[in-house]
């Protein structure tokens, strides 16, 4: 078994971990953090890799909630955002030591902003320029990002509601079933996996979803290129069908997320004609017709704002087993770091032979 797949299975556990350590009771820097975004005049949302995906999940629910917020990844915010003094900035960070998210946490408190941090790490700079910062007790994951992803949109998509007055115990309720039930649903999607000819080595992968599962969508496309070694795409559904679908030619594979509640027969539409046009369609929602696609994974009941909560595992697992089918090492980097501490380039100083 991959260290890829431990994680992955060890996923609804963390999570339930996750919901149960933010209730306790009710964490206080949970409630400052609320009380912050709610006294703020302009809230910035961002993160950069895995934890940016994270943020464009939970962010869905800070626009639902009439609770609007900035949402730029943390590199462009670094370079190309000044900030009002009474602003908010509210950073996602698996370990809190990435070069970006010191530097932009260290800018943002010398511009007189609040800075919040998520975290998954108690020892990171973030935790020390962030007032307040919640850390989330989890085990890191061996190399991809699985349980540090899924908990920071997990607490971020809480700390949304906090803001809105709707974190109860009927959500936390709700949640914690939904969670479970996905846990037993995992044996069943790891059959249909083994049965699926969606998963073809090689082939070109596009990923397409909308509002809450976007973050899910480009999470897809980074495991794709970070597990399975194969270069990838995600966008909006929306925004597919304005250009893109150009592209579209035999064999090619697709993954969507349905929403739960909204654009369901468009998307379903969409799906349609994709295989009407020889692409191979992988979709993942709830209460989807069996026959909607290539490939198609049963979510459990849950709210539609938060379906992301979930709707990234049956595409972990997709992307474990077929790394293991393209004979790539999931649980490896071959170029990039676990936590990129430098700007410049991609190779290591000792491989480019020190040059500048």
């Amino acid at each position: 078994m991959t260290h890829f797949l431990r994680d992955i299975l060890r996923q609804p556990d963390e999570l339930q971990r996750t919901i149960e350590y933010l209730c306790r009771p009710r964490l206080p820097a949970l409630r400052a953090a609320a009380a912050a975004i709610r006294d703020a005049q302009h809230v910035y949302l961002t993160g950069i890799g895995s934890s940016w995906h994270a943020a464009l999940n939970a962010g869905a629910l800070f626009y639902q909630n009439a609770r609007p917020v900035y949402m730029q990844d943390a590199a462009d915010l670094l370079q190309f955002a000044t900030f009002p003094k009474d602003s908010v900035i509210l950073i996602l960070s698996r370990s809190g030591k990435s070069v970006v998210i010191v530097q932009l946490a260290a800018k943002a408190r010398a511009a007189g902003a609040t800075v919040i941090g998520i975290t998954n790490a108690p020892d990171g700079p973030l935790v020390k320029e962030a007032h307040p910062a919640i850390v989330l007790p989890i085990a890191f994951d061996h190399a991809i990002s699985v349980n540090t992803y899924s908990t920071l949109a997990a607490a971020t998509g809480i700390l949304a509601s906090q803001v809105a007055g709707s974190f109860d115990s009927k959500l936390i309720s709700v949640l914690s079933q939904s969670i479970g039930d996905a846990a037993r649903a995992i044996p069943r999607w790891q059959q249909q996996i083994e049965n699926s000819a969606w998963l073809a080595p090689g082939s070109v992968s596009y990923f397409l979803a909308r509002g809450s599962s976007l973050g899910s969508c480009y999470e897809a496309r980074l495991m794709w290129e970070e597990g399975v070694k194969s270069p990838a795409t995600a966008m909006g559904t929306g925004g597919f069908r304005h250009g893109p679908q150009e592209i579209i030619s035999k064999d090619f594979r697709f993954g969507m997320w349905i929403d739960g509640a909204r654009m369901r027969e468009q998307d379903l539409a969409v799906a349609r004609d994709l295989r009407k046009l020889d692409a191979s369609v992988m979709l993942i929602g709830q209460n989807l017709p069996t026959d909607a696609g290539d490939l198609v994974f049963q979510l459990p009941a849950i709210s539609p704002d938060w379906q992301f909560l979930i709707d990234i595992i049956p595409a972990q697992l997709v992307a474990e087993r077929l790394s293991r089918l393209s004979g790539a090492d999931c649980d490896s980097f071959r170029l990039c770091s676990f936590i990129v501490e430098d700007e410049s380039g991609l190779l290591p100083k000792q491989a480019s032979g020190g040059k500048p």
